[in-house]
C-alpha cells in the first residue's frame, strides 16, 4: 500500500496561514480532488478544521488526541499507526493502493520519510503564513511529471504540478 503526500506548498515553503491557505487556486483544488477521490485521506486536526467538513466520496480519518463529532465518512484516530492502519483497510476495502495525506506540518513531517510519492503543487508566489512543509531532500526522489499551470479563473497565482517518486 503506498503512502502518498498530496500537498501545495509555496516558494518560500508556506503552506497555511491563520488555519487556512493563503492562496486560492480553483485550478489546482480540481486537481486535488482528481487525486483523492475515491481514497482514504488521512490528515492532521487543524486540516480537517480548516476544511470544515468531510471530504465528499473520500474516508476522512483525522490524527488527533481528542475526537470530535461523529459525521459520515469521518473516523478519528489516537495516533499515526492507528490511521495508517485504517486508512490502509480502507483503501483495501475500495480496492486503491494509496493512501493520501493531506496535512498539516506535522502529519507531513511524520510521513515524508515513509512516503512513496509526493503529489506537489508548487504555487509561484512567497506569502506570508505561519504554517511550512517539512525540509524536503530532493536527492531522494525523481520527479516523474511536471506540469505547469498559467493562472487561470479563481486562481491567484501561477503553479507547477510535480509528482516525485521516492527512489528505492
Amino acid at each position: 500500500m503506498k503512502i502518498v503526500l498530496v500537498v501545495a506548498v509555496a516558494e518560500n515553503n508556506v503552506i497555511g496561514r491563520g488555519g487556512a491557505l493563503p492562496w486560492h487556486l480553483k485550478s489546482e483544488l480540481g486537481h486535488f480532488r482528481r487525486l483523492t477521490l475515491n481514497h482514504p485521506v488521512l490528515m492532521g486536526r487543524n486540516t480537517y478544521l480548516s476544511i470544515g467538513k468531510p471530504l465528499k466520496d473520500r474516508t476522512n480519518i483525522v490524527l488527533t488526541r481528542k475526537a470530535g463529532e461523529a459525521a459520515p465518512g469521518l473516523i478519528w484516530a489516537s495516533s499515526l499507526d492507528e490511521g495508517l492502519a485504517l486508512a490502509r483497510a480502507d483503501a483495501e476495502r475500495r480496492g486503491v493502493d494509496a493512501v493520501m495525506v493531506i496535512g498539516g506540518n506535522d502529519v507531513f513531517a511524520r510521513t515524508l520519510p515513509m512516503a512513496d510519492r509526493l503529489e506537489f503543487t508548487r504555487v509561484h508566489a512567497s506569502p506570508e503564513g505561519d504554517v511550512v512543509f517539512p525540509p524536503l531532500d530532493l536527492s531522494h526522489w525523481m520527479e516523474t511529471r511536471r506540469e505547469r499551470h498559467a493562472r487561470g479563473p479563481g486562481d491567484d497565482h501561477d503553479f507547477t504540478v510535480l509528482t516525485y517518486e521516492r527512489r528505492r
